[in-house]
């Protein structure tokens, strides 16, 4: 079983970079503006990062041939997926999601910057359960074992 406590906190700089870069920027600007100052964000606070980390999925072992961009992993684990929408919604959710299985990643941040108020949503991966879980530790999906 994961350690949500263990993995909230592991992510706090991360999503402190997020508040800082929609405080910076305010609403309403397109996804790329966002992503860029992330990056900007990420090298100031110093938080290890891969930015538009490509990837082939595998089918029964097999590398496709199918290619995925994820537009940022932080500490090796961290997936952030980026928006600029006017609401976030399940295909939004299911991309994260299968980014965070496909490369079994732990940690996942959805977040939509179009809005006023951030909208951050915080998912963690039980890799051994093929879970994702909330920050309350709560199921939200679950993938065939």
């Amino acid at each position: 079983m994961i350690d949500i406590h263990r993995l909230k906190e592991h992510i706090y700089d991360v999503v402190g970079a997020l508040y800082e870069v929609h405080k910076e920027l305010g609403a309403g600007l397109n996804e790329y503006c966002y992503q860029e100052g992330l990056h900007i964000q990420l090298e100031e606070s110093n938080i290890p990062f891969e930015k538009e980390l490509t990837f082939h999925p595998s089918y029964h072992g097999q590398p496709m041939n199918a290619l995925y961009r994820v537009d940022f992993v932080c500490k090796g684990e961290i997936i952030i997926e980026c928006k600029s929408v006017e609401v976030l919604n399940n295909n939004h959710r299911a991309q994260l999601f299968n980014y965070m299985r496909l490369l079994n990643a732990t940690c996942g941040i959805l977040v939509n910057f179009a809005p006023k108020n951030i909208d951050l949503q915080r998912y963690f991966f039980d890799i051994e359960q093929r879970d994702i879980l909330d920050v309350y530790g709560r199921l939200v999906h679950k993938y065939r074992q």
